[in-house]
């Protein structure tokens, strides 16, 4: 099934063919170069590329890996076995194993102090690379014995990597023998930047008529009726409200929060535009592990709501 999917079938596997900006793709190919990859924190925003690099240096140098989706497998018990077995053997190949740790953010108390045990255990044999949205969410046990690299983009780096991006897609679409308009793909690019899993994801979704064009712009998803809320916001209207919420239940919550975090000014008072930033960082981060989105963001709104004056 994987093979289907753009974000597999297209995913580089070589540090060369990775989107990143110049200074990380250096660093990165220095541990290629070497053959030896040391204990990594991957940090970023969701589909900037970390699992992708982390498989393309083990896949690059030929060395054993494991890979562990954390959100997944996120308790001891997975240390315990899967861990703790694959660590303690020798490679087939003889070099340095590997374990790669997705979404590392998810892993619970207890199975990162375990892991922070692990890695001095199993490091003569065996590295470990962790990937996380959010660092902040890692024990600082395992920061102190991971070298950090953050994969935020730089102002200056930002248009270089669209267009990188913007160039690749072209590639896939040609591949697929997808007919595209430049205009269209710049917009998508320009919707989904820097997630470039979800930007491959929508355009694959689009791409299923054999055609990208100005017709598939209307599918690209926008925070809708963003008055609408703010409007129930200022009468107190929960039900409306929370109607909203349902309507724009298909678009990422990220997008939402930083849609109503960047019309704060416009809509709110300037003596309550402090406190819904605190707010809106507050929910947004809870997001990132909380069992019901709908119900986290119909929180945020409340709270907003009660605590906060709309011009």
């Amino acid at each position: 099934m994987s093979e289907f999917l753009y974000v597999e079938k297209y995913r580089p596997h070589k540090i060369e063919d990775c989107i990143l900006p110049d200074r990380l793709k250096k660093v990165f190919q220095e541990y290629v170069t070497e053959g030896n990859i040391p204990n990594l924190m991957l940090t970023g925003t969701a589909g900037c590329g970390k699992t992708t690099v982390a498989k393309a240096m083990c896949e690059e140098i030929g060395c054993n890996f494991l890979f562990i989706n954390s959100s997944d497998e996120r308790g001891i018990d997975m240390l315990r076995t899967k861990i703790k077995g694959y660590a303690s053997t020798v490679s087939l190949t003889g070099g340095r194993k590997v374990i790669i740790l997705d979404e590392a953010d998810y892993l619970t108390p207890e199975a990162q102090a375990g892991l922070r045990g692990a890695i001095e255990e199993f490091s003569e044999n065996c590295s470990f690379i962790f990937t996380c949205n959010f660092k902040a969410r890692l024990i600082d046990a395992l920061h102190s014995r991971c070298s950090v690299v953050d994969f935020a983009l730089k102002g200056d780096e930002k248009a270089k990597m669209a267009a990188q991006m913007f160039k690749r897609l072209s590639v896939i679409l040609k591949e697929e023998g997808i007919t595209y308009d430049k205009d269209v793909l710049g917009k998508i690019v320009q919707r989904y930047f820097p997630d470039y899993r979800r930007t491959l994801n929508e355009l694959q979704r689009y791409s299923t008529s054999g055609n990208i064009d100005a017709g598939v712009l209307s599918q690209v998803e926008s925070v809708r009726k963003l008055d609408d809320l703010i409007k129930a916001l200022k009468d107190k209207d929960f039900s409306t409200m929370r109607k909203w919420v349902v309507n724009n239940s298909d678009i990422d919550q990220s997008r939402i929060f930083r849609s109503i975090y960047d019309n704060l000014c416009v809509y709110l008072k300037p003596e309550s535009v402090p406190m819904a930033v605190v707010t809106l960082a507050k929910y947004q981060y809870q997001a990132a592990f909380v069992a019901d989105q709908e119900l986290n963001l119909v929180a945020c709104l409340t709270e907003l709501m009660v605590e906060c004056e709309v011009k």
